[in-house]
């Protein structure tokens, strides 16, 4: 027996297992706390683990530019993002240091609202209104951060004019509560839970975004012009014109072909499941799935989409 070959084999074999273990491995971003994107990774996670054997998904916070930046960087394999924030990553342009290169689309999931509320006895009827007032928004890193800087600069106010807090959805909330800040900026679904608990403590008012629109879309073509209707929040008596963008899901580039094709199948088959987070999810179909937002789909998920009648581009 050739012991030198034996052992030679038996190392080659523990290198296979040690790679195909790697393989299984999963790194996905969700989102910051309080928000939808934790409990929707979570579906993912076990929706896709049952589907794709020896699979185990690593669910980690993150934040529509963040995930991005973590995909393309090598960080994660897959994440919750923003169309607007993810075109502007393959453009390079600004917060993106550079161009991104390892981003492909999966799927378009549902529309998000930015929506930007007031205390009702804040004296605050447009944006303008804003300068000199303690304005909260989420975290940098946050798309919905990006959008509170945009819209205060479309309308002539900086982050200097006021007095900006960069924190969570719960903390947001309590310096509302607490009258230490006026107005709370976050893109999310409709209704929003945060909005909702402030509104069981305070009055409050949406703030209408329809004349800053234009001036968005100029910074970004992917934005879109919203309605959150009346009644979506207690007291709110009339529809309000919001900025809106898409939720989507990027992986890899990088990622297996077939692996990528179970996921996105996997995905199309619980979109009722998922609705039970994000309701818009309930009516989602795989043409709503493969809508262009800009960003070129992953082969594996382009093959999924053919099936299904669909030609998507790819890179």
């Amino acid at each position: 027996m050739n012991t030198k070959a034996t052992l030679l084999g038996f190392a080659v074999g523990l290198c296979a297992v040690a790679g195909a273990a790697s393989a299984a491995d999963m790194k996905m971003m969700t989102g910051p706390q309080g928000g939808s994107w934790i409990p929707l990774g979570g579906q993912l996670k076990d929706m896709w683990e049952k589907a794709i054997p020896g699979l185990n998904v690593q669910a980690l916070p993150g934040a529509g530019i963040a995930n991005v930046r973590g995909v393309d960087e090598g960080k994660a394999d897959v994440g919750f993002g923003n169309s607007i924030s993810t075109v502007d990553g393959l453009a390079g342009r600004a917060p993106f240091p550079k161009a991104t290169t390892n981003v492909c689309n999966l799927a378009t999931l549902y529309p998000q609202y930015y929506q930007l509320v007031v205390n009702a006895d804040a004296g605050v009827s447009k944006i303008a209104d804003l300068k000199g007032k303690a304005v909260t928004t989420q975290q940098r890193g946050n798309t919905g951060e990006l959008i509170t800087r945009q819209l205060l600069e479309v309308n002539g106010i900086t982050y200097n004019d006021v007095k900006v807090s960069f924190v969570g959805y719960t903390d947001s909330v309590n310096q509302m509560k607490d009258g230490n800040a006026t107005a709370f900026g976050l893109g999310t679904q409709i209704p929003a839970g945060s909005i909702m608990d402030l509104a069981a403590a305070r009055d409050i008012k949406m703030v209408d975004q329809s004349d800053s629109y234009e001036k968005m879309k100029k910074l970004n073509p992917g934005y879109t012009l919203m309605t959150i209707p009346k009644a979506t929040y207690p007291k709110q008596d009339a529809d309000v014109k919001v900025i809106g963008y898409a939720t989507h899901l990027v992986v890899s580039c990088k990622l297996p072909a077939d692996e990528v094709y179970t996921m996105v199948k996997t995905l199309a088959a619980n979109t009722k499941t998922m609705a039970t987070v994000a309701k818009d999810m309930a009516t989602l179909t795989p043409a709503g799935m493969a809508v262009d937002i800009g960003i070129p789909f992953h082969p594996g998920a382009a093959k999924f989409y053919k099936e299904a009648g669909i030609t998507v581009k790819t890179n």
